[in-house]
């Protein structure tokens, strides 16, 4: 017995319906992304393993899906290596190409190879799929579509004002109240590893800060410390772990904590310009939260940092995020080029969307008028006035095959396609086709003209 088909875990299959929903959410979203300047590029589904590695931070590294090398890739596989049973060390030498893990990277890629054909600054919008060695669930999958915007060649705090205004006016076309715009800055977590004397250990330090709210107080404190960072230095920023208030009251703690660091005061200093710039332009359905604990994680981030949550009655955990990454395309070879950037997770909007019931009614597209086959001569007659209610943008199919008419209206009724057309003998006499309504049962003769407007208004 054949084995049952499967697909692999964290992938899923779609529906039509569920493919119809996800195409009104990159909809809306595509169509904010427009109106705000940003132009569509794509880029290969993988990358040269050299273009992804290193960029995501030890964590993210090991979530990259590598390709084995095409041909005999044992041949050249690294022998001590292998012996040894070293993946890590062996990998390089059967891997040189790997699923991009997001956007961003291969973003910083096209930039640096395309420079001398892009207008700085330049504004692009990406909507594709990425792929993490993930363990799968809830709202956590190992292949999910990003949609990203990003700007390239301006480091204009208004960049950062913009996409927390792309960001409410994404939701409010969603009609989705309640989200949270979270907004840190990189150099408040520099800020802080310099006051506790461990400036060196930023990274873990961050790392370690960005698990406050599934960990707690406690489990952060003994990450860092096993991290090599002392009691003593993590007790000089103990006001961060139970910060709360508003934007304002957050921001006045942090001025004392970080009263001797340059780096941070600079933090702080982008944070209130961000958030001032806001107060006075104000949001439509979002709100904007100063998040001291928000890291990312991501070595790249060098300024503002943004996560987005969704509404609390909703358990799920972020369902967007970026920031500012001022060196990153300096990694490719091109220095001095700051970026801005943001992303919306798709998947993740869609399970908010469906638990919150948010989907139009209407969203689903179907075919509005179903003819009936009575025989090749009837199907040709048929086929002919198809054709015309295509052109006039009504959806439309003639049954494939010459069947029992009870089995041709069966399967009306389980597509919930409103309306069938009969056209026999009758009806070819006359050059008109009748019209069943499947909900009412009302029947009535019309020409191709009265059947195309009466289509049309319904």
């Amino acid at each position: 017995m054949a084995q049952k088909p499967s697909i692999p875990k964290g992938t899923r299959d779609f529906s039509p319906s569920e493919v119809a929903k996800r195409n009104y959410i990159v909809q809306k979203i595509q169509e904010q992304f427009q109106k705000f300047g940003f132009q569509p590029i794509e880029t290969p589904s993988f990358e040269n393993s050299d273009t992804l590695m290193g960029k995501y931070g030890e964590e993210g590294d090991r979530l990259i899906f590598k390709i084995l090398n095409s041909g005999d890739f044992l041949r050249k596989a690294d022998q001590k290596a292998y012996d040894a049973k070293d993946s890590l060390k062996i990998t390089s030498s059967i891997s040189e190409k790997a699923l991009r893990y997001d956007l961003t990277v291969p973003f910083a890629r096209y930039v640096v190879q395309h420079r001398n054909e892009l207008e700085f600054p330049f504004k692009r919008y990406q909507i594709q799929p990425v792929w993490r060695a993930d363990r799968p669930q809830k709202g956590r999958f190992r292949e999910f579509f990003q949609c990203d915007a990003d700007v390239v060649g301006s480091d204009s705090l208004w960049q950062e004002v913009e996409f927390v205004q792309l960001y409410d006016a994404v939701f409010s076309s969603l009609n989705l109240e309640g989200v949270s715009i979270k907004i840190n800055n990189r150099k408040i977590l520099s800020g802080f590893a310099e006051v506790i004397g461990e400036s060196d250990k930023l990274i873990d330090f961050t790392v370690a800060l960005d698990k406050l709210a599934k960990i707690g107080e406690d489990g952060v404190k003994k990450e860092m410390q096993e991290k090599g960072i002392s009691a003593e230095a993590i007790g000089k920023i103990q006001k961060v772990f139970g910060l709360k208030g508003t934007f304002s009251e957050k921001i006045s703690v942090l001025n004392d904590i970080l009263e001797t660091s340059e780096i941070g005061r600079k933090g702080i200093e982008e944070l209130e310009f961000v958030n001032n710039a806001i107060k006075n332009l104000g949001l439509e359905t979002a709100q904007l939260e100063l998040d001291v604990t928000l890291a990312r994680g991501l070595n790249y981030y060098t300024g503002a940092i943004f996560e987005i949550s969704a509404p609390e009655e909703v358990q799920m955990s972020s369902i967007g995020g970026g920031g500012r990454y001022d060196d990153l395309t300096g990694i490719f070879g091109l220095s001095d080029v700051s970026g801005v950037g943001i992303s919306f997770g798709l998947d993740r909007i869609y399970l908010v969307l469906e638990e919150l019931e948010l989907f139009p009614e209407t969203i689903t597209p179907n075919v509005k008028v179903l003819f009936i086959n009575f025989g090749n001569k009837e199907s040709l007659y048929c086929l002919k006035a198809v054709k015309q209610l295509r052109r006039a943008g009504i959806a439309t199919e003639l049954y494939p095959e010459e069947v029992k008419m009870k089995k041709q209206m069966n399967h009306a009724n389980k597509r919930d396609i409103p309306f069938v057309v009969l056209a026999g003998g009758e009806e070819m006499e006359q050059q008109k086709f009748t019209l069943k309504n499947m909900k009412s049962g009302e029947q009535e003769m019309l020409s191709l003209t009265e059947l195309q407007n009466r289509l049309k208004n319904e």
